[in-house]
């Protein structure tokens, strides 16, 4: 399918009766990323997406009412700042719609959210090979030089 510049991209957040439209989103992202988590990780990602308690949340990107992305991203505490920061988890477009406003339109589905949550901050990762998504960041973000380490645990 190919996109027409006419169409409407908006975003919403995930709601219980998506699991059907988002798991191929989430599991499309795991597959550009090269990894298979495990079902039950799914499963708890999902419901903790749902969960008020939890203060994690997804934007679903929708073109023309199609679920074509999806973005996840974690309010938390920081010690630099009394406001809270914001942790854009994951942000998958198909690639049907890249290139297409859709990206875009999560990152500023995240800001509005996080601005409305009183955080001081949104921050991202992506992998230094993600050339074409470095492209929209650095259009829509700074890129303060830091570099992640790391030690799995588990």
């Amino acid at each position: 399918m190919t996109m027409a510049a006419n169409q409407s991209v908006t975003v919403r957040l995930l709601a219980a009766q998506d699991r059907a439209a988002w798991e191929p989103l989430w599991i499309g992202y795991q597959r550009f990323y090269k990894v298979a988590l495990p079902q039950a990780t799914t499963d708890t990602t999902f419901a903790r997406l749902l969960d008020p308690a939890e203060p994690m949340w997804c934007g679903l990107g929708l073109v023309d009412g199609r679920p074509l992305g999806i973005v996840h991203y974690i309010r938390h505490r920081t010690t630099w700042n009394p406001g809270d920061y914001c942790y854009l988890n994951d942000l998958f477009v198909s690639e049907e719609a890249r290139g297409h406003g859709l990206g875009r339109a999560l990152i500023e589905h995240v800001y509005a959210e996080a601005q409305a949550m009183g955080c001081s901050r949104v921050y991202w990762l992506t992998h230094e090979t993600n050339e074409t998504a470095q492209r929209l960041y650095d259009a829509v973000a700074d890129r303060p030089g830091f570099i992640q380490f790391r030690k799995n645990l588990m």
